[in-house]
């Protein structure tokens, strides 16, 4: 099979002439194929260049004609310029072209014509078309591995028709990121649109719709460092951040920030240098650690998913695992990053094992059915503030799968055109609530409709509670006016 490439100006009368043989060839000669590129005048040059130099071709003029190896695979043979063309057609098809100069003038101008008017259709269609555009900073953190394949589905974005991923990772190189790239188009997911990479912050954040703030994994390189100058990097690593969300975000971008290393001072330094944005935007994401309580609670309470205790299961030896979904409405107060507080007062447990059973749908309030008192104030906090480190000294790795997961879950009830089943623990401006000082970001009880967060209010606050949100408070205040002085 021949099948010719053949790439001209635009406005090019000899491309003119050459096309219009080479459409006469491929009508009348079923094995003649042609592949016709047309660019515009002032492009040509730069296009032309690139071609030659990737084919290693000496070519000057417009048209370029080349063969393509169909049978054979590798470079393509360069056959010439119009002459080159006109010959080959004449010796091995023995056809030529008597085109006048008038018409092949008056063909260059349609090409023309038609060439713009392509580029403006494109245009046109390229403009209707709005992605969700989705940053991810720290892109290279394990979590992004189980993170984008997820967030590419109509579960988390049930409003975006398409969306545009844009990997940030200022500590990686572009390899690291172009392969990251390559591995999220090869998912084939319909929802994508386009994948982007950036190693600098030349374009961080334009049009941001979503941004999710994964730098806990780059603070890992300040752990050598004394906290101060931790401090210090992270508030003017997230001054720089905020800057930019303010200037290139959309106005109702939606900031998440992750990780457990100092994340409200992270959400506070960004909502001080973003002041155009409504500060209920950013939020630090408490649904990871939310979870990781439920699971120690679920596991204290020996349930599970069948809805039997393990007790009851312990004869088989594929029994199944105590389960976070059976404990719901579990709140984390405070400081994620340092001093929390999980609370009990709203929280249900399902298919537990006790005096009353019920079907599958029957609850009981966790305070009623674990007596444990001395448990619930001990070892409770602990063992979920070792949780996650736990799990990092026996994988050898960050506990990306709950991350990840407790970004979804938080994504998910943002997004949802239905009101939100259940209590998400999430931090967020509370300062009006729990007369704390202005500016404060911590972890509260919140509920979700119509893409909004409303902090729940039918939790008792009592003198304890008050007392250690005071103390979080001064914390996360603390934190963000050290920062500000290292800063000067």
């Amino acid at each position: 099979m021949a099948k010719f490439v053949l790439a001209g100006k635009a406005n090019c009368p000899w491309y003119a002439k050459a096309e219009l043989l080479a459409d006469s060839l491929a009508m009348s000669l079923p094995s003649f194929r042609i592949h016709k590129i047309s660019i515009l005048p002032d492009e040509w040059e730069e296009w032309l260049e690139d071609v030659c130099d990737r084919n290693q071709w000496s070519h000057k003029e417009s048209p370029i004609v080349w063969r393509e190896l169909v049978n054979q695979g590798g470079r393509g043979m360069l056959l010439g310029g119009l002459q080159d063309f006109l010959s080959h057609c004449e010796i091995y098809y023995n056809v030529t072209s008597d085109m006048s100069s008038e018409l092949m003038t008056s063909i260059a101008a349609e090409n023309l014509e038609t060439k713009i008017n392509v580029l403006a259709e494109e245009a046109l269609r390229l403009s209707l078309i709005k992605p969700l555009h989705v940053w991810i900073s720290s892109a290279l953190n394990p979590t992004s591995d189980i993170l984008i394949p997820r967030l590419l589905s109509p579960e988390v974005f049930p409003q975006a028709s398409v969306i545009s991923i844009h990997l940030l990772d200022l500590r990686g190189t572009l390899e690291e990121l172009n392969s990251l790239k390559m591995e999220t188009e090869d998912l084939a997911l319909p929802l994508l649109y386009q994948t982007t990479v950036h190693a600098d912050l030349e374009q961080a954040f334009e049009d941001a719709d979503v941004i999710l703030l994964l730098d806990d994994w780059w603070s890992e390189d300040l752990s050598g460092r004394k906290e101060g100058e931790r401090r210090r990097a992270i508030s003017d690593q997230y001054t720089v951040y905020g800057r930019l969300i303010d200037s290139r975000a959309s106005r109702s971008v939606k900031v998440i920030v992750a990780g457990g290393d100092f994340a409200h001072l992270r959400c506070c330094v960004l909502m001080s240098n973003a002041g155009s944005i409504d500060g209920r935007r950013f939020v630090v994401m408490a649904t990871q650690l939310q979870n990781e309580a439920r699971a120690v609670i679920a596991q204290k309470l020996n349930v599970n998913d069948s809805g039997e205790s393990l007790r009851v299961q312990s004869v088989s030896a594929h029994s199944a695992a105590p389960s976070s979904t059976d404990v719901h409405d579990v709140i984390v107060w405070g400081n994620v990053s340092r001093e929390f507080y999980v609370d009990l007062q709203m929280a249900r447990v399902y298919n537990y094992d006790g005096a009353i059973r019920g079907p599958r749908f029957f609850f009981q309030e966790v305070d009623l059915v674990l007596h444990d008192r001395k448990w619930l104030e001990a070892a409770l906090h602990e063992m979920v503030h070792n949780r996650r480190a736990d799990v990092s000294s026996r994988t050898g790795r960050g506990a990306a799968m709950s991350a990840a997961h407790g970004i979804l879950t938080l994504l998910q009830a943002w997004n949802s055109p239905s009101p939100s089943v259940g209590l998400l623990s999430v931090g967020v401006i509370c300062s009006e609530q729990y007369s704390l000082p202005e500016g404060v970001v911590l972890s509260v009880p919140v509920t979700f409709a119509d893409g909004m967060w409303s902090i729940f209010t039918g939790v008792t606050m009592g003198d304890e509670l008050q007392d250690r949100m005071e103390m979080s408070a001064r914390q996360v205040e603390q934190e963000r006016d050290i920062g500000k002085r290292l800063m000067v």
